[in-house]
């Protein structure tokens, strides 16, 4: 089983930004593995979940929704089981609760939520304008 934690949520004014941290690793042996998909989720009150960005542990080419990209962007610190998400020029739009999930996978990460199985608690993003 991988444990998956997300942290850095908060509160900010439109157009500042705010960095998420994954930090996920397998249970019983503390490491992460390059076949692991990482995904950030975000799910505003009433909506339904929609993926924001994923990427492999191992690293590639990541996945952006349209409507954070030149925005957001993913990065990695391998040594610390860490997946980061930097967001820059928020908007209020971008107000939701971010989630961090994980799945083995082989092909392009995955964008369904179900198609994820480890799932972290969320961390609150609030973007006031």
């Amino acid at each position: 089983d991988i444990r998956v934690g997300e942290s850095g949520g908060g509160s900010v004014q439109a157009g500042g930004s705010l960095k998420l941290s994954c930090e996920a690793s397998d249970k019983d042996t503390g490491r992460m593995y390059d076949w692991y998909c990482l995904a950030w989720f975000r799910q505003a009150p009433g909506k339904d979940r929609e993926a924001v960005a994923a990427v492999y542990f191992g690293g590639g080419v990541p996945y952006y929704t349209d409507s954070v990209k030149g925005r957001f962007a993913v990065s990695r610190n391998n040594a610390k089981n860490t997946l980061y998400l930097q967001m820059d020029n928020l908007k209020p739009e971008d107000t939701g609760k971010y989630f961090c999930a994980a799945v083995s996978w082989s092909a392009d990460c995955p964008i369904r939520e179900y198609d994820y199985k480890y799932w972290g608690q969320g961390t609150q993003v609030t973007v006031s304008s």
